[in-house]
């Protein structure tokens, strides 16, 4: 198993201090995945049991794996940002009174960039011969803001990747060019079932690429 050092969780801790975020989830999987997922970022469930993709979406992502002959052993999972983004809302108690309490939120530009160091080192040490990423933000983070999961979804792409260069700060291309394959983040089903149509038709294509590499 490949766990990130203790030293780049302190600096992506110290990286991210002071935005509305809680917690901290390590990527987690093997040194030689058959690919790497690369999500948004974790949401309350995954803080509680600090494991990548649990809850709803977890479960949905888990038969997408099995949809293709893989379990969540297999796989490298991370996200673009490894803290909970949240915002404050108000809720309806049992008890018919509205009281304030969290809720998750897309990350922001400023978060992603605190915690592109951690991507960058899981990639390199990882070296997966494949990145799923799954949804807009993993995608964009990779790729660039011009990308999007609704242009891009199913296609298998040989193409450099965005590295975060902390003394240009900014992300630089990478010479090496990487396998990156678009698809739906798995909670994306939830509010807009339409997509699941898409997604599952994007993982039967990925099924297939799998099967030629193996």
């Amino acid at each position: 198993m490949y766990r990130i050092s203790d030293e780049l969780v302190e600096l992506g801790l110290k990286r991210i201090e002071g935005f509305p975020v809680e917690g901290f989830v390590k990527g987690s999987g093997p040194f030689n995945p058959a690919i790497m997922l690369v999500g948004e970022a974790p949401g309350e469930n995954e803080v509680e049991t600090g494991i990548p993709f649990t809850g709803r979406a977890g479960k949905e992502l888990m038969t997408s794996l099995a949809s293709v002959g893989l379990s969540r052993e297999d796989v490298y999972i991370t996200s673009a940002v490894r803290s909970r983004p949240y915002k404050w809302g108000m809720k309806k108690a049992r008890n018919g009174e509205m009281i304030e309490r969290k809720y998750n939120r897309a990350p922001t530009k400023k978060e992603i960039i605190a915690h592109a160091p951690i991507l960058d080192t899981e990639i390199r040490d990882v070296n997966p011969p494949l990145i799923v990423t799954l949804g807009n933000v993993g995608l964009q983070r990779l790729i660039g803001p011009q990308a999007k999961v609704t242009e891009l979804h199913g296609v298998l792409m040989e193409t450099p990747i965005l590295r975060w260069d902390e003394e240009a700060g900014a992300f630089i291309e990478t010479e090496e060019t990487y396998h990156v394959f678009p698809t739906f983040h798995p909670a994306s089903v939830f509010y807009n079932p339409p997509v699941r149509q898409l997604k599952d038709a994007d993982w039967r294509t990925l099924g297939d690429i799998l099967k030629i590499k193996r």
